[in-house]
């Protein structure tokens, strides 16, 4: 059976958060705080699994195998990024099948040329509007209780007009939710949100084009939902940095000015304790 937790929030219409995933531990982090829907980010499941920039370089199989793993180990329900769709239409229907096939409940495609680019870098380049829309409609004719997310990269290439002569083709495409990435200002955002009826999303990426705001602000906006990509990475990566220096520097492998997860919580939350109550049953 279907996940229904998505859609289910999204016919609330209550405004709601949802974390990037850029790892395993992260996503059993997310379960133990209590999130009910994640997002397998691209940009940092292929920074975590390969050590490569969001640039195109992870294949369809690679991305799918992340996404599924994601699905498997978490317990929330999962947005997945899939880049272009890897490829043309033909590649966007074997995309979606696959996905689907994972348990993810909502699919993002966006309109970037191949090899495509993370959406807050420069040099992106979209395809003909023409052509997006025929990778929407491939899409929704594919699906069966999958969610469709039609994002466009063209605010910093053609403008606002454009992002928003683009949304509309795509929601009449057959897009459940709308993307507009890269939002530049608050009044854009706004805009963007005043102009559709469809469902549509932010992106808070850190370090990113578009101004963080608050949860509260972003109701205000109207979007639906926010994804939050680049948290749990940048903050992971800060803590092992500053931890590695004290490592480096003067030995310590504990620092007292540092948090620390507790050993043996973490060894029941990534599943130790169904091992042991294995053993306990079976062991000789």
């Amino acid at each position: 059976m279907a996940d229904t937790r998505l859609r289910d929030k999204l016919a609330l219409k209550e405004f709601f958060v949802v974390p990037g995933i850029h790892d395993m531990i992260t996503a059993v982090i997310a379960d133990r705080v209590g999130f009910d829907i994640v997002y397998g980010s691209g940009y940092w499941l292929t920074a975590s699994a390969y050590g490569l920039p969001d640039a195109g370089l992870v294949s369809y199989t690679q991305m799918l195998d992340r996404q599924a793993t994601l699905k498997k180990t978490s317990k929330a329900a999962l947005i997945a990024d899939a880049d272009t769709g890897f490829g043309g239409l033909l590649n966007v229907q074997h995309t979606v099948k696959g996905y689907e096939a994972a348990g993810v409940s909502a699919i993002q495609i966006e309109d970037q040329e191949f090899p495509k680019k993370c959406g807050h870098t420069p040099n992106r380049r979209v395809i003909p509007i023409e052509d997006m829309v025929d990778k929407i409609k491939v899409a929704a004719d594919t699906r069966e209780d999958m969610l469709i997310i039609a994002r466009t990269d063209a605010r910093q290439s053609e403008g606002m007009d454009s992002v928003l002569r683009r949304l509309e083709a795509y929601s009449k495409a057959g897009a459940d939710i709308l993307f507009p990435e890269a939002m530049e200002s608050e009044a854009e955002m706004r805009l963007a949100c005043s102009t559709f009826e469809k469902p549509v999303m932010a992106n808070m990426a850190n370090g990113g084009s578009t101004p963080i705001l608050t949860g509260d602000v972003l109701k205000d906006i109207g979007y639906a939902f926010a994804i939050y990509p680049a948290l749990s990475s940048l903050i992971a990566a800060a803590a092992i940095e500053s931890a590695f220096i004290k490592l480096r520097d003067q030995g310590d492998g504990e620092p007292a000015d540092m948090p620390i997860f507790n050993f043996k919580e973490f060894c029941g939350m990534i599943g130790f304790q169904e091992v042991w109550d294995f053993e306990k049953k079976w062991a000789r």
